[in-house]
């Protein structure tokens, strides 16, 4: 499913493609589907394609290219993937997916594409000796040294920015809308986060040249705890000070008075992990404390959400409150969809699409409008 380096397709979301989108492909969905991507007012939909979950085989590879492709056509412009999902099948099925969209009129300019980076990136299946495989595939060919690794996960500017690169082949995309820094947190036990921050500081260096070199357009930063703990927990991140990084990582690249691209977060949330909307953790430096969604807005970052259905559990079950008031969709899957692209500052919400039956709820959640601000607050109110 690769394509040569010289065959990557040009181009990247825009304005005008992602407008033009909407009104084409999402004529037949709800009012409020698509959200502005900051002040660059990309139209991206509210719920986006997921490629974590299913089986390492031909026929989950199949059956995704087959679902990205077909929610492409019919008004979803989101799309997400990290090189290890899946032992790298998963990026590899999401690029045949695009590529069957595009043969079938969709627009490069008119999707919004995500990768991540960070975790081990395994051809097939963990190796047996994790050690022997870093010293052949990592450190013989310089892309990091073990004082950089926690675990499987490593961070080494040289082997995020070389990710960047297996990412676009195998998406066959010449640029990629956002990529990405995946759970730099893992690092905080082992090292401390002063010195996790200096090392993500350098990632954002080389982000900041890869944007230049039009490789990607913007960049960012997903956490599975980061975002959603005390801020006197060791995981904790501040979103103000990802952003003095970025700062700092923008003028060393392009010199004073840059702007930095940092441009996206990701992290979980659902109706069991609520955190980024209730836990107010962030001093903006705007006279408030937020909460991770209010940051983002204020900050000028776009949220997306990832674990929607809460690794499959929230597809069969939903808060009593939930269920009351989305008594009208037709299962706790859609209800569980509705609920995250109704939270007021998230702007899309990833949903894992390996079945076509998902798809298929994915797209009645699309065809009617999210909850109303009160309504969904009302929400928080009858849970207590």
């Amino acid at each position: 499913m690769t394509q040569a380096a010289h065959m990557l397709l040009e181009g990247v979301a825009s304005r005008g493609g992602t407008e033009v989108y909407a009104k084409t492909r999402g004529a037949s969905l709800g009012a409020g589907h698509y959200s502005d991507f900051l002040n660059l007012h990309y139209k991206l939909s509210s719920l986006g394609i997921g490629t974590f979950g299913g089986a390492a085989t031909d026929a989950v590879d199949e059956a995704y290219a087959g679902i990205v492709c077909d929610a492409a056509l019919a008004g979803v412009n989101v799309f997400d993937t990290a090189t290890h999902y899946r032992y790298g099948r998963s990026v590899r099925a999401l690029g045949e997916g695009l590529r069957r969209a595009f043969a079938a009129g969709v627009n490069r300019d008119q999707v919004f594409v995500i990768a991540k980076a960070g975790f081990l990136a395994f051809d097939s299946g963990a190796p047996a000796d994790l050690d022997a495989w870093f010293d052949a595939n990592v450190a013989a060919r310089g892309l990091g040294s073990k004082s950089e690794r926690s675990g499987q996960h490593l961070l080494s500017p040289a082997y995020i920015d070389a990710q960047i690169d297996a990412a676009r082949a195998a998406l066959g995309l010449a640029t990629i809308d956002a990529f990405l820094l995946d759970q730099p947190e893992v690092h905080i036990p082992v090292i401390g986060k002063e010195q996790t921050n200096r090392r993500i500081a350098r990632v954002f260096v080389a982000f900041e040249k890869a944007v230049e070199a039009r490789r990607i357009a913007c960049y960012g930063i997903s956490t599975f705890h980061g975002f959603r703990v005390e801020t006197d927990a060791a995981l904790f991140q501040s979103l103000t000070s990802l952003l003095g990084l970025a700062e700092n990582a923008a003028r060393e690249v392009h010199g004073d008075g840059a702007r930095h691209s940092l441009r996206l977060v990701e992290m979980p949330f659902n109706q069991a992990m609520t955190e980024g909307f209730t836990r107010f953790s962030h001093a903006t430096g705007k006279g408030n404390i937020a909460s991770t969604v209010q940051a983002a807005r204020q900050l000028g970052v776009y949220l997306v959400a990832s674990h929607t259905l809460g690794k499959g559990l929230l597809a069969t079950q939903s808060a009593d409150a939930v269920r009351l008031t989305l008594a009208g969709l037709a299962n706790d899957a859609q209800r569980a969809m509705q609920f995250n692209r109704s939270t007021p500052g998230i702007g899309t919400s990833l949903v894992g699409v390996s079945d076509p039956a998902h798809l298929a709820d994915l797209l009645a959640v699309a065809r009617v409008a999210p909850l109303a601000k009160d309504a969904y607050v009302k929400l928080y109110y009858r849970a207590e």
